[in-house]
């Protein structure tokens, strides 16, 4: 995968806004939802499900948890 010209930071509050940042950082590197889901193998609906930040009993309890302690996520890409 190519890197993209510059770091890219986000701290993220929910499923939706981690998806938000995956969706980019995809983007600016220029892979398709496909191609990005046959590397990691698996279904091209599941990466499609992550970006659009679709709830699930995971990222529901990993974003209670998250608020609960008041930690903040941040995430960056290289």
């Amino acid at each position: 995968m190519a890197t993209p010209p510059e770091t890219t930071w986000a701290s993220v509050h929910s499923a939706a806004e981690l998806g938000a940042f995956l969706r980019h950082v995809r983007e600016s590197r220029g892979l398709s939802q496909e191609e990005l889901a046959d590397e990691l193998g698996i279904d091209r609906r599941y990466v499609y499900q992550i970006e659009a930040g679709t709830p699930t009993l995971y990222t529901r309890r990993l974003f209670g948890l998250l608020r609960l302690l008041d930690v903040r996520m941040e995430v960056h890409a290289r």
